[in-house]
This record gives structure tokens, sequence and C-alpha cells, in this order.
């Protein structure tokens, strides 16, 4: 049992490692400039620089010496426009993705603070430029980098003799561990050491882009109404289910059976919507038996526990029901028979602990969503939990708490299957043999 354990805990850690790379990937890679999300169009290059650099999106991905800062990119010579901070002496012609000066002064002020560390330029351009001291030419598009001093305030940059396009300016800081990257940062929001008691820190997603608050805390604040109304349903939809699908196993063939399996079979039919809809609309609209929007007493939540209830009611009672009639014609339920056991021992008991692994298989798929709580019911019931926080980062493309909410699921689901894992080899010890 031990080894089995230690097999299954080394195997959920490399199972984090892989969920925590491809949600770096998704926000980091496929997400784009987040400062650009935020700020929207034209921002000023420092009000960019100072989001990056607090978000971290001005490190290098995975391993480097060089921090990017301000990027002057072709998105504003599409649009005909200089990019704030950009001043070009001379008479600029905007093309497709690019721009064209053929005699003049391109000045790029830096908006990162001058100090002693590394700078260095990268251009993508076609023709001919000089940048302090040193002179460039290319006939085609070619990307150069080229060195800033350390103190330059602004970096000028002159047209030669053959006229110069650029699509793109970049300017890069040197730091001191290559190690000091996005990775790293993505690492050390699920855990980082600190030099003060208690020296580890959990769940650091920084803070919200749209509100400014810190994200711990809303994920804090989220969890206590998420378990008020998942706990209920949780339990309620498989005890009910449990129950009726055992009750329906023992009059097989008879007109309760074909009742239940008849029900269950239509609630399984229904969309998640229209229980929400019907039950707002009738039990809180037309008979005024509850609130249907709100939060902070019990009568808030008895709603939206029965919806979450009988909407689920059906899939469990159907699934609880299959699993127990494939136990029907197994020997020990004829064993137990024989011996005189009374239909309560041979259900209740031997039966129900024979299949217990597939009611843990099915119970252990929900119990996430105990703690993230339920994007429909607390969106249309105004429930303040996670799934409710959910939704308004979507609405807001607030991606730090995205990401936060996507990365807890994620761990959230690895642990409890693990949990799972542990609960098959304690319900069937033969589980642990085979693995």
């Amino acid at each position: 049992m031990f080894n089995y354990i230690i097999r299954r805990i080394i195997y959920s850690g490399l199972v984090i490692m892989g969920v925590l790379l491809l949600t770096f990937v998704l926000f980091r890679l496929a997400a784009g400039d987040p400062a650009a999300a935020v700020l929207g169009k034209n921002p000023s290059p420092r009000e960019v620089e100072d989001l990056r650099q607090e978000l971290g999106a001005d490190r290098p991905l995975v391993f480097g010496y060089w921090r990017q800062s301000e990027v002057f990119t072709s998105a504003s010579f599409a649009e005909k426009r200089l990019m704030p901070g950009m001043e070009v002496s001379g008479n600029p012609v905007f093309e497709n993705g690019f721009m064209r000066l053929d005699s003049g002064i391109i000045g790029l002020k830096r908006n990162f603070p001058s100090d002693k560390l590394e700078v260095q330029g990268k251009i993508v351009f076609r023709g001919e430029f000089a940048v302090n001291g040193r002179t460039f030419n290319a006939a085609d598009w070619r990307e150069i980098e080229f060195p800033v001093a350390a103190s330059q305030e602004k970096v000028l940059i002159a047209a030669g003799k053959v006229p110069l396009e650029v699509k793109e300016v970049e300017f890069y800081r040197r730091q001191a561990s290559p190690l000091d990257s996005q990775l790293a940062a993505a690492l050390g929001e699920i855990c980082s050491f600190r030099s003060e008691f208690p020296y580890v820190s959990f769940f650091n997603f920084g803070k919200t882009l749209m509100t400014r608050e810190p994200i711990r805390e809303i994920l804090w604040r989220g969890v206590g109404p998420s378990m008020a109304l998942m706990l209920p349903i949780f339990f309620g939809e498989l005890l009910l289910g449990i129950i009726l699908a055992l009750i329906s196993t023992a009059f097989k063939g008879m007109l309760f059976d074909r009742m239940i399996v008849l029900f269950s079979i239509a609630g399984m039919s229904i969309s998640y919507l229209v229980f929400i809809i019907f039950g707002q609309w009738y039990l809180g609209y037309y008979f005024n038996l509850f609130p249907v929007w709100g939060w902070g007493e019990f009568r808030h939540l008895a709603l939206p526990v029965i919806i979450g209830i009988l909407s689920g009611l059906g899939g469990g009672v159907r699934f609880y029901r299959t699993v127990f009639v494939n136990e029907l014609n197994k020997e020990y339920l004829r064993t137990a028979a024989a011996k005189g056991c009374s239909p309560a021992v041979i259900y209740g008991r031997h039966l129900l602990r024979n299949a217990s692994i597939p009611i843990i298989t099915r119970a252990s798929a929900a119990l996430p969503f105990l703690f993230t709580g339920s994007l429909l019911l607390e969106a249309f019931f105004g429930i303040p939990g996670l799934g409710y926080a959910g939704i308004d980062a979507l609405n807001n493309s607030d991606l730090q708490l995205l990401k936060a909410l996507v990365l807890i699921s994620a761990l959230l689901f690895v642990v409890i299957n693990l949990m799972t894992d542990i609960a098959y080899a304690w319900a069937d010890p033969r589980i642990r043999l085979k693995s």
C-alpha cells in the first residue's frame, strides 16, 4: 500500500509540472502581450513599460540575460501614425506595416530608468542608417542589434544615403541572472520562498489587471460561497442518486423501476439552463417561494441547491443503476441470499461495497467544483464565488485572474485524482497488486 501511494504521488507531481508548463504556454505565448490588452490603443511607452515590468512580461521566456523594454511595432505604422515616444525629423511615409524615411532622424525616447546595466537595441529594417557612430545597411529586410549607452535617454537613428525603411524597434536591458525568466516567475506563483516567516508562500498570482486587487484575496473570498453552494449539491446528488438507484435495482423490471429510468433519462435530456430558468420563473417569480438573486442568508442558497441537485440527479441515477444491475448476477450476491441475508444487507452492504469503484470515480470528477464553484449557478443567482469571479474575469479580459482560476482548477483535478487512486486501493485491495 505504501509503495502504491508513493508511486502515485510521484506520478501526480509529474502531471502537475506538465499542467504548469501547458498553462504557461497558453497564457504567456498564445495570449500575447498583456500590457496591450489592458492599456488599449495608443498608451504611452512609460505606461507599457511599467505594466510589463509589474507583470514580468519583459523577462526572457525560459532563459536569458536580456529583458525586453519598449517595442515600437509595425502596428502603428500600418495605421499611418507614430507610436508615443517616437519623434521623426523629415517627411516619413507610412506603408503597409513599415515607415520609410528618405532623409532625417528618428528619435526614440527611452522610458526605462537610466542605470549602469548594459542596454542594446534591435531593429528590423531595410536600407541604411547610422546610430551611435555606427552605420548599417541591408538590401532586404534584416534584423540587427546595436549598442546603446546606459545613460542615453534618447536614441537617434539617422537615415543614410539609401532611404531607410523600419518595421520594428526594440530595446533590451541586461539582467544579472539568466534564470530570472517568465517561466521561473510562473513557478514562483505556485510556491516561492521568503526570508521571513513562514518562509514559504503559495499562490502568489499578483494583482488583477483591471481592479489591481490582489488575486489571492479574491480566491480566498470566493472559496466560501462556492463551497456553501456546491457541498449540499454534491452530497445531495450523491446520496439521492445512490438511494434511488438501489431502490430501482431492487425492483428491477417492475413499474417503479421503469418510472425511475424514465425520469432519469428525461432529466439527462433537459438542458441545465432550462432548470435554472424554470426554477427562477416559477419558484422564484411566480410562486415567490425563493429569492432569485443575492447572497448572505440560507434562503439565497435554497433554490440554486435544489436546481443543482435536480439537474444532475438523472445522470447520477442512470449511472449508478447501470453499475448495480451489472453486479446483480455475481456469485457473491447469490451466496448472500442463500445464507438468508436480508435485502437491506444484500443491497446496502454487499452490492454497494463491491460497486464502490465506479461510484468513487464519478464522485471524484465532481469534487474540484466544490472549490471552483458553478459558473452558471453563481452567475444567474449572483453568488460571489469563484465561478462568478471567472465570469467577470472573462468579460473583462483579465488574464491574470483567469490564469489563476485555470491553474487552481487544474491542480485540484490532479490532487483529487491522487486521492481517488488512494481511495481505490482502500476500497479494493486487488488494485494495488495490479498497479
